[in-house]
């Protein structure tokens, strides 16, 4: 699809590549999922024994989930930062950025002293290296999904808005991945020692791959057609809490369950499975692996399916699907086996796929080009925050007081319920358009 960009009062016909465009996006996401997914993984299995190995198994493993949480406050910060410069600068530049900013702190997450060594500084340091992962995601996701969906045909938006989600699933197999190959290679003594190092440091392979992609992609029509006319506004997120404070708060609310729902899957499942269940860790990272390409298959479906019956109706059937398999995932994973796990993993996932897939494509709608690049951000990086941040936290503790998982399906339920609500009250943005700056 190719479509010609006027900048600078110049008309110049310069091939854009939509498809194109949605692939490097993938790309970047992947890398930038993978570097956040890689940290999720190793909190689950190894940074309770490597950074917190003074507290009991429980405590540690809250201790590590709190650290990975920390990233999502983060995030807000970096929507904001990032958002502002997008909207000012343009998306492009903002992507690079932060695809590096993100890579250089996951390669030195990679190189920390572990508690042995260094005592309390261990994971102090582990903190702010995390809390860079935050600010650098809070500016990447949005900036990759405007370069896809306002380069791409109108009747097509949800479908390569889609494939920029892709790289969460995308992140969190090769990440999981990663770990299950070298898990299998090593002993448990050699993977807290220095096995578990190898994730972070092999990141910085991906970057390079990342940058090298996002330097030969065209800034969006959009943000060129807001820079002619010399539409940009001083503080873009000022201009968004004027105007726009209700749609970014019921945004990120109507985004909640998706991040509920899939850190129920990567993080706190992957937990619960290896300490409670005593399924063994190769068994579930395969089962994360097998979830996660399922998903890649099924979110340009559901973004494609968004495109001819609008994306409100996609998404709401999601949520409530994440509603209704909640206490049938705990039941089919308390059978404590491959192939019920497994199901179990499928069924949420599936629901996933079809809240998610068109979630991106929505919330970009719902802002002008002027602030699109935050409110899209701050909207979505709020959702992280009530629906991922504490998810891991609130399930562990939860199964420690309890002992029940029907106590994390309730807590799934709610969360989709608020989602639901929220998205009822914004209206479907699927034929707007988005050449509109304000």
């Amino acid at each position: 699809m190719d479509m010609e960009l006027t900048i600078n009062g110049t008309l110049t016909e310069e091939k854009v590549s939509v498809r194109k465009i949605a692939v490097a996006s993938v790309i970047g996401t992947t890398v930038e999922w993978y570097d956040l997914f890689v940290f999720a993984t190793a909190s689950a299995l190894v940074f309770n024994k490597v950074f917190f190995p003074s507290f009991d198994a429980t405590v540690g493993t809250l201790l590590a989930f709190g650290t990975f949480a920390s990233a999502y406050l983060a995030r807000i910060v970096g929507a904001a930062l990032f958002g502002h410069f997008g909207d000012r600068l343009g998306r492009k530049s903002m992507l690079l950025f932060s695809l590096v900013m993100m890579g250089l702190a996951t390669f030195a997450i990679g190189l920390l002293p572990n508690y042995d060594r260094i005592g309390v500084w261990a994971p102090i340091l582990l903190l702010t290296l995390r809390v860079m992962q935050g600010l650098a995601l809070g500016g990447e996701w949005g900036g990759a999904v405007l370069m896809a969906v306002e380069h791409a045909p109108q009747n097509r938006r949800g479908l390569y808005g889609s494939w920029v989600q892709i790289g969460v699933p995308a992140g969190t197999l090769i990440a999981n991945l990663v770990f299950l190959l070298i898990a299998s290679a090593m002993t448990n003594e050699d993977l807290l020692s220095w096995g578990w190092r190898i994730p972070f440091l092999a990141s910085i392979l991906l970057v390079a791959v990342g940058a090298y992609v996002r330097l030969n992609t065209a800034e969006t029509p959009s943000f060129a057609k807001v820079k002619m006319q010399e539409a940009t506004v001083k503080v873009p997120f000022l201009e968004l809490l004027r105007k726009s404070w209700k749609t970014v708060i019921l945004g990120g609310v109507a985004t909640m369950s998706t991040g509920s729902s899939f850190n129920l899957i990567v993080a706190f499942g992957l937990s619960y499975g290896t300490q409670a269940l005593k399924i063994s860790r190769n068994e579930m990272l395969v089962i994360v692996l097998l979830s996660c390409a399922a998903c890649i298959l099924l979110l340009p479906l559901f973004g494609l399916l968004s495109d001819r019956v609008g994306r409100r109706p996609v998404v709401l059937g999601g949520i409530l699907a994440e509603a209704m398999v909640a206490f049938p995932m705990f039941w089919l994973m308390d059978t404590a086996t491959f192939g019920g796990a497994l199901l179990g993993y499928l069924l949420m996932m599936t629901a996933f796929a079809a809240n998610y897939g068109p979630i991106a494509t929505f919330l970009a709608e719902l802002f002008g080009t002027k602030v699109r690049y935050s409110g899209l951000s701050i909207a979505y990086m709020l959702s992280g925050v009530l629906g991922s941040a504490l998810t891991p936290v609130i399930t562990t503790w939860l199964i420690s007081t309890t002992g029940k998982g029907s106590s994390v399906a309730w807590y799934m339920i709610g969360s989709a319920l608020l989602s639901a609500v929220a998205l009822l009250a914004l209206t479907d943005t699927v034929k707007r358009d988005l050449a509109k700056t304000s």
